[in-house]
């Protein structure tokens, strides 16, 4: 005889509920994915902080030429 496991109608709820948290959703360009992405994505501490260390290191960028920052260059 088979055994038939049946889910209680909360168990169900929760279930669809779950389903759509994780649906498919389309992006319009890579950018905006990115960005969904990076806000629900935690980074791990130890990450975080050698990503600090790492940044700190980085020489400054250089300052843009006048007329670049006029023209838009």
């Amino acid at each position: 005889m088979k055994q038939h496991s049946k889910l209680s109608q909360k168990q169900e709820h929760v279930a669809e509920q779950t389903a759509h948290a994780h649906a498919a959703r389309e992006f319009s360009n890579s950018d905006e994915l990115l960005r969904f992405d990076a806000a629900h994505t935690s980074v791990p501490p130890e990450i975080a902080e050698r990503l600090k260390k790492s940044a700190a290191q980085l020489p400054p960028p250089p300052a843009r030429s006048w007329w670049k920052n006029l023209f838009g260059g």
